[in-house]
This record gives structure tokens, C-alpha cells and sequence, in this order.
């Protein structure tokens, strides 16, 4: 999937958290699991699909997708990520 475009990138985004959140809601999960599917949306898929966003646009190289979990880069990095 080409993560150059901005729409692919803001529902790959936006889709996982919206289902995490509804079966929060409708409990579907528990607490825990809750807590568990966030973290990890939070620190291994954000990660993932940031890294993954600024490596196919040229601004970092592959093997430096997992430097977007390092606090501030996704700062660094902001317009190149939501507005471009």
C-alpha cells in the first residue's frame, strides 16, 4: 500500500483506533484488552505506519522506521506526516 497519499494514510490511521474504541464501547473487550490494543496501537503500529509514511515519501530510509518511536520525532516530522 502506497502510504504517499494522505487519505490512505489518515484511514490506516484512523480506522484501528475507531474499532479499539467500538469494542470498547459495545464491550466486546475488557479493560485489559483495552489497555493492551491502545499501548500497542500507540507504540508498534503508530510507529510502524509513521515510519512507513516518511520512508515511502524519501525522508528517511527504511531501516530507520523504528527512530519514529524516539519522543519529538513524529514533531519533527509533522507537516511532512498530516499535511502533506
Amino acid at each position: 500500500m502506497d502510504m504517499k497519499n494522505i487519505i490512505v494514510y489518515y484511514l490506516v490511521v484512523i480506522v484501528p483506533i475507531a474499532i479499539i474504541f467500538l469494542l470498547a464501547q459495545t464491550n466486546q473487550i475488557n479493560s485489559n484488552w483495552f489497555v493492551y490494543s491502545f499501548c500497542f496501537y500507540l507504540f508498534i503500529y503508530r510507529t510502524y505506519t509513521d515510519g512507513k509514511r516518511l520512508a515511502d515519501k524519501g525522508l528517511i530510509e527504511k531501516k530507520d522506521i523504528w527512530r519514529m518511536i524516539v519522543p519529538g520525532q513524529r514533531l519533527r516530522f509533522f507537516k511532512d506526516l498530516y499535511l502533506r
